[in-house]
């Protein structure tokens, strides 16, 4: 057998042991065949890398076409070559203002911070597709600065949906911005290992939290963002670290950011796939974790993700296609959709389900 990076697991191997989450909970038990939905759980619950048995599946390779061309399309588009060039500029202009605050001691600047983002935010404010295009920026070394760059452009996102003033929707996004920047103090080799993490390597891993917060603490930073960087792996039943706090002691922030990082690694493309159908993510959310995040960023934070592919035509797991006419919202990963042979209502058919968007 042997560890397989989360990111790199492919549908078909097969868990060579029980998988437990930081909390000791088991998530997937020893000899389950993985498939893209339990694979998305492990990034789910922040799952680092698992166990599997050596043989690898003869379909580990086959790509799904129609996923393939939904994501494909996007990167093919005049609006992507320009958020791409943008966005290229942006992680770049972040990372070197970080490296001089982490590694120089340099006063952090907010102000510039932010104006090396406003041009790629004038450009996603203007796109209903942006999470979309966010999952195409997936082919950097840099994967911390590129996955905080996403994080921050949806909390963005997130904060105006939540009907934010301008100053607490600036505040949301340096909080995405920001939160994983104390990974910056975790060496490369653990960061990036392809085996098995000792005990010791993944409870250094999970002092990133703090980490950050001990970097930015002496910056002008509103403590609402400083608690944000400490608190993003905190969950409103109790289950988050480092420090276990439970919805009233968790900040506004902090509540956001969990929501977006987590919505961030789910969705994000798979060496097997291109990035995941927004509905299994969704899906996963209601089944694992409602109770984990607060009940109006959550529901929120969901309900607006669904309407934003209103009209879109997708496939189902039934073979039929069809456009998204109406979102349910009590199950908001079950809308319905309209197809040749009529009307299908997912929140009562759960026998079917949105497999990708085309």
């Amino acid at each position: 057998m042997k560890r397989v990076n989360t990111e790199n697991l492919i549908p078909g191997m097969i868990t060579a042991e029980d998988v437990y989450n930081y909390n000791n909970q088991l998530i997937l038990p020893k000899g389950i065949i993985l498939n893209d939905r339990t694979i998305t759980k492990l990034a789910f619950y922040s799952i680092l890398s698992v166990r599997v048995d050596d043989q690898v599946p003869e379909t580990s390779l086959d790509k799904a076409s129609y996923e393939l061309s939904y994501a494909e399309r996007i990167r093919m588009s005049p609006d992507f070559v320009q958020f791409r060039k943008e966005f290229e500029e942006d992680v770049n202009n972040f990372k070197s203002v970080m490296n001089d605050v982490v590694e120089k001691g340099a006063p952090l600047d907010v102000d510039k911070l932010m104006n090396h983002t406003l041009n790629i935010l004038d450009i996603s404010a203007t796109h209903p597709n942006v999470f979309d295009m966010l999952h195409c920026m997936k082919e950097y070394d840099d994967a911390t600065y590129v996955h905080s760059m996403n994080v921050a452009l949806i909390c963005n996102i997130f904060a105006r949906w939540m009907r934010m003033n301008e100053e607490e929707i600036c505040m949301a996004t340096v909080s995405g911005l920001l939160h994983d920047i104390g990974k910056t103090k975790i060496p490369d080799n653990i960061i990036k290992k392809p085996g098995k993490l000792t005990d010791s390597e993944y409870s250094l891993v999970q002092t990133h939290p703090q980490e950050g917060y001990r970097i930015l603490q002496s910056s002008q930073l509103d403590p609402e963002v400083l608690n944000a960087v400490l608190m993003h792996h905190e969950r409103c039943d109790g289950t988050g670290y480092p420090s276990h706090l439970t919805g009233d002691k968790i900040g506004k922030y902090a509540k956001m950011v969990s929501i977006a990082d987590v919505y961030d690694a789910m969705t994000s493309a798979r060496i097997y796939r291109g990035p995941l159908c927004p509905f299994k993510a969704i899906a996963l959310f209601e089944s694992e974790g409602l109770q984990k995040y607060d009940t109006q960023c959550i529901l929120t934070f969901l309900e607006n993700v669904v309407n934003t592919y209103l009209l879109n035509e997708v496939r189902l797991s039934n073979g039929l296609t069809g456009h998204i006419v109406f979102v349910n919202r009590n199950k908001l990963s079950a809308p319905t959709v309209q197809t040749d042979h009529g009307f299908i209502d997912l929140s009562v058919r759960p026998d079917i389900t949105i497999e990708a968007l085309i």
